[in-house]
């Protein structure tokens, strides 16, 4: 092997554990036999941390487990975004937790960052407004009357706190490299647009007082929204991703669309460095499970179709018996009967 492909395939191999490690923390949401991460020790055996993550850990014990709900929120929901595509957000048990897809700058990885950012952010909030940590709790300077009359009152949740916090404990790992890389820049900006997720939907709540229910005084709080809300909303930033590329701006490198005809990002969207593989054929050590098995929707034409979703494979069709309950009456008081019926369905799989 002469010396130029050898240093290639070093540098190849430092950018597979570099981009490997940032999103290792995730493996957190997989610890179920840890009860509680309440001693030191326990932030050195978590595994997937890197050094300053152990050391934030055992400076915020505390808030370690909102990381851990954040972590899992991030799962759960990417799954639930991506259920219907070739790529469904599966798991694996090894680090990184969704295999080697997470290593390569396409958009299935900006949405991961973005997802896991916004999960630490949003679980971390929470625990701030339910009394769960003392290191801080409501968002007490949102008071006062508000242009549109009503008063400003009530728990308003502290975002600011968690997105600190996510932004200290998730980008570590870029900014303790100098966010030079290519690589580092698009992880960066992608936890940045997870956050902005949040903030860009934060809501008003309401609460009437008066006589009779009457609204004379109206008291109202600033809440994150439904996770499942900044969910779809990242969805949908990554269906619009730009792929971009690293060019010098100044004294900086900056990320700048590829196509010049395309217009820049802003810090909300998601952005990418290259093409995603087709996610059809199981690839095993790339943690791509392929589509063979998979159920499909045989009169859809979207990605979800037979068609696509089989990759052009074609599919089996199976009449399946489903249970379910039928012809409920309400009986007083107070129950519901239901008889159990048999149903036959015909399920679709992807050859």
């Amino acid at each position: 092997m002469s010396p130029r492909w050898r240093l290639r395939s070093l540098r190849l191999l430092v950018f597979a554990v570099f981009s490997a490690a940032a999103s290792n923390w995730l493996y957190l949401a997989k610890l179920s036999s840890v009860g509680s991460i309440s001693e030191e020790e326990t932030c050195e055996k978590l595994k997937g941390l890197i050094q300053r993550q152990v050391q934030m850990c055992k400076r915020n014990l505390e808030v370690m487990d909102s990381v851990r709900r954040g972590a899992q929120l991030a799962i759960e929901e990417c799954q639930y975004q991506f259920r219907n595509r070739r790529w469904n957000c599966s798991t694996l048990d090894s680090l990184p937790v969704f295999g080697k897809v997470v290593t390569q700058g396409t958009r299935e990885a900006a949405f991961v960052y973005a997802i896991s950012s916004a999960g630490v952010a949003f679980a971390v909030t929470r625990a701030c407004s339910s009394g769960e940590l003392e290191k801080c709790g409501c968002d007490r300077t949102v008071h006062g009357v508000s242009p549109q009359g009503f008063q400003w009152s009530g728990c308003s949740d502290n975002i600011a706190y968690g997105v600190a916090f996510s932004q200290s404990f998730v980008d570590v790992r870029e900014r303790s490299k100098g966010a030079s890389s290519s690589r580092a820049l698009m992880n960066l900006h992608n936890n940045e647009a997870g956050r902005k997720a949040i903030l860009t939907h934060m809501r008003v709540e309401c609460k009437c007082h008066g006589v009779s229910g009457s609204c004379e005084v109206k008291t109202c709080w600033r809440a994150v929204p439904p996770f499942r809300q900044v969910g779809h909303a990242l969805k949908e930033k990554f269906d619009g991703a730009t792929e971009v590329e690293p060019r010098r701006v100044g004294s900086s490198r900056a990320l700048v669309p590829r196509n010049a005809q395309f217009k820049p990002h802003t810090d909300e969207d998601l952005v990418y460095l290259e093409p995603s593989p087709d996610f059809c054929e199981q690839d095993v050590r790339s943690g791509v499970l392929g589509t063979r098995g998979r159920t499909c929707n045989k009169t859809s034409k979207a990605i979800d179709g037979c068609e696509l979703l089989c990759c052009g494979r074609g599919f089996h069709t199976a009449q399946v018996e489903l249970a379910e309950r039928c012809s409920c009456k309400f009986h007083w008081c107070c129950f519901v009967k239901c008889r159990q019926c048999q149903r036959l369905v015909e399920l679709h799989t992807c050859r």
